[in-house]
């Protein structure tokens, strides 16, 4: 290891978009034209031809690339303000002063971490699995990650165990309990005790809603903000909006919170394109999020199938994708590493990308016909078995 590293990070994975080097331009037993990418929960629907111009437009028109974005955000942030008073139905408008925009929401988490936990000050508080880039961040700005479990068969947090890590974790105490809404990689919404649980903690732990997945379940907490000064929610435009290749995140919070967000993060976060992208993509919502009802049937429907296959245990979703483990012909769920790995690599092989995470797949919902693909492979590979 090179002499001026932190001797710490030989010990840190990264984050691995996608596994087994299955990106844009992946090679595979079939066409890498035609693979199906389910394993990122992006949109299967691209930006329309008629975005594109308008946004090319731009472009051309009104973007210098000569001269730096909006570093206030202001007009975007005015973008976010009204569609979240909007879709959240607040009856109290949101202003710019409660919104940050970052470069994808993982600048936001850093930020937070930076504001809430760096140099000793604090630890956080993650419920495994979940979301990898909680844990991994805090690692590698040296920030204590203290874990608790789910349920096996519900995903629900073990808010017992939860509760002790608080009261027994100090020198750093939890600072920042992280959760997700509904919850990656397992779909699952929070649930009713969990928060009431969030609702109990004290005003000195921080709690993050990541709400990457609203316009799917519509799911959100945003409604309670004003009550919990102590309450940041995180959403994203890379999902349901289609601006994953744009990077936009945003942090809806308390002002002062926010002012502190504001202070921590890099100048000029957000390029001029993907600003455009972003206040683009709002203006048109209506239109953009108009898919979602279908994309929703389509995973009702894979779910329906797979949770009748006798070698499947498939979890109920409200996000955008499914989780499912493999059975062993006893019908328990015990089944090995290996025989996961063969069938995500075959799976991978005939040309259907999925994520490979916590003991089983996570399977992103994609168009009518990658849909179709992928419960045609799956039923040959478990065929096979």
């Amino acid at each position: 290891m090179l002499p001026y590293l932190r001797t710490d990070l030989a010990q840190l994975v990264a984050y691995t978009p996608h596994p087994g080097g299955t990106g844009t331009h992946a090679a595979s037993a079939k066409d890498p034209q035609t693979l199906d990418r389910l394993d990122t929960n992006e949109s299967p629907v691209d930006l329309s031809d008629e975005l594109k111009q308008k946004l090319s437009g731009l472009v051309q028109q009104e973007i210098e690339s000569n001269r730096y974005p909006d570093g206030s955000h202001a007009e975007l942030k005015g973008a976010i303000a009204k569609y979240v008073t909007e879709s959240a139905v607040l009856t109290t408008p949101l202003d710019l002063t409660q919104i940050s925009v970052s470069n994808g929401s993982d600048e936001l988490i850093r930020s937070i971490l930076i504001a809430t936990c760096l140099n000793g000050a604090g630890s956080i508080l993650v419920a495994q699995p979940t979301f990898s880039m909680y844990g991994i961040t805090a690692q590698t700005l040296g920030i204590s990650v203290v874990t608790v479990g789910r349920s096996p068969d519900s995903f629900e947090m073990d808010l017992s165990g939860a509760q002790t890590a608080i009261a027994q974790t100090q020198n750093p105490p939890i600072r920042v309990v992280f959760v997700v809404h509904p919850n990656s990689p397992t779909g699952n919404a929070l649930t009713a005790a969990e928060l009431e649980w969030l609702r109990s903690l004290p005003d000195h732990i921080l709690v993050v809603v990541d709400e990457a997945y609203f316009e799917f379940s519509q799911a959100t907490v945003v409604a309670e903000l004003a009550q919990h000064s102590n309450w940041v929610v995180l959403r994203t435009l890379s999902k349901a909006f289609r601006l994953a290749g744009h990077r936009v995140g945003y942090a809806i919070a308390h002002p002062e919170l926010i002012a502190a967000l504001e202070k921590v993060r890099l100048p000029y976060n957000l390029p001029s394109l993907s600003q455009a992208a972003a206040e683009l993509a709002i203006a048109h919502r209506d239109t953009l999020l108009s898919t979602i009802p279908a994309l929703l049937s389509e995973r009702d429907q894979l779910f329906s199938i797979w949770s009748s296959h006798p070698r499947l245990r498939v979890w109920s979703s409200d996000a955008n994708f499914i989780f499912l483990r493999l059975k062993g012909e006893d019908g328990s769920t015990d089944q090995s590493e290996t025989t996961l790995d063969q069938v995500f690599q075959q799976l991978r092989a005939e040309g259907t990308l999925v994520r490979k995470i916590s003991g089983g797949l996570r399977i992103t919902i994609g168009t009518p016909s990658e849909n179709q693909r992928t419960v045609e492979r799956l039923q040959a590979i478990l065929d096979a078995l």
